[in-house]
């Protein structure tokens, strides 16, 4: 690629240490930004090079806090203002996605909002990756490119050579991502069927399928706080399973999860570094997304197909 391309990458605060394996992978520099806090944590965010008609590419994902977002928000509007020829989000994990619906009266469903505010903000399009649900796509009003993450992880679950493999979902929720694992691998599919007391509380767990004698691949979205994840991974244990694996985009990773994957009987828990993890723990693994984003960006700007991304 040209060093001077017509596009420019630039990132956020926090996701800046993704945004510049990116910038490696595509071989360019990452743009300069000038993000300015105040002391009462407002803060003004400050392109520090032209973007006159170049295609930007802004690289942030929406974890809490909302700071995140509002960088994004900020990064967004001074493109735009910046006369900036098209703005593409690049938003690995996309945060509220967990509320796509009204599963009961009186609530907000926030992946809509957040998509409004995205558009009326400004993008001309959104490069995300497994998002909580698929259906979110259609909230959007802009093209969006939705990556995911089993083109890194399947690779790495092949290399493990793996005999008697069983692909589970730590709930029925899940069962249909695990379902398109499993064929994939061909291997039978276990799920996992819970019942909560309350948000981010699991009340019971059951195993629908077999497991013993068997090596678990536990297939989920997003860990937030672990409780479910972990507490299917003991269980399964309990039923016979020879070890038990994890795989999941996102590390959310709200206290206590590190101490509840490092205190659990799993061997393994692999993430992408779609969010930043810093937190120490020995039975994590993070598998870098760099690359798929890079290939992607460069896809979308040479306007070619990004189809072959998907391995599932």
């Amino acid at each position: 690629m040209s060093q001077t391309p017509p596009f420019k990458v630039f990132s956020g605060t926090n996701s800046r240490y993704l945004a510049e394996k990116i910038c490696n992978s595509l071989g360019c520099e990452l743009g300069q930004m000038n993000i300015q806090h105040f002391a009462d944590g407002e803060f003004a965010v400050s392109f520090e090079e032209s973007i006159r008609g170049c295609q930007v590419y802004l690289v942030q994902s929406t974890f809490p806090n909302s700071d995140n977002l509002m960088e994004l928000l900020l990064m967004i509007d001074a493109a735009k203002r910046a006369s900036a020829k098209s703005i593409v989000a690049v938003v690995p994990y996309f945060g509220w996605a967990r509320q796509d619906r009204k599963d009961k009266p009186r609530v907000s469903i926030a992946a809509k909002l957040l998509a409004d505010i995205l558009s009326v903000a400004g993008i001309n399009r959104l490069i995300t990756m497994d998002l909580h649900a698929d259906q979110i796509q259609g909230f959007f009003d802009v093209p969006v490119d939705h990556l995911y993450a089993s083109s890194v992880f399947i690779p790495y679950i092949q290399s493990l050579n793996l005999k008697d493999m069983v692909v589970a979902t730590p709930d029925v929720g899940g069962s249909k991502r695990a379902s398109t694992y499993a064929k994939y691998l061909g291997v039978p599919l276990v799920l996992c069927h819970k019942q909560r007391a309350k948000a981010n509380v699991v009340e019971s767990m059951t195993v629908i399928g077999d497991v013993e004698g068997k090596n678990v691949i536990l297939v989920d979205d997003m860990v937030d706080t672990a409780g479910t994840i972990t507490k299917a991974a003991d269980l399964m244990m309990s039923k016979g399973a020879l070890s038990v694996r994890a795989i999941a985009s996102h590390a959310v990773m709200s206290d206590p999860a590190t101490e509840r994957v490092q205190n659990s009987s799993m061997t393994e828990m692999i993430f992408t570094d779609s969010i930043p993890y810093n937190k120490k723990c020995d039975k994590v693994h993070i598998i870098s997304i760099a690359d798929l984003f890079a290939d992607t960006i460069r896809r979308v700007y040479e306007n070619k197909s990004i189809s072959s991304q998907y391995l599932l």
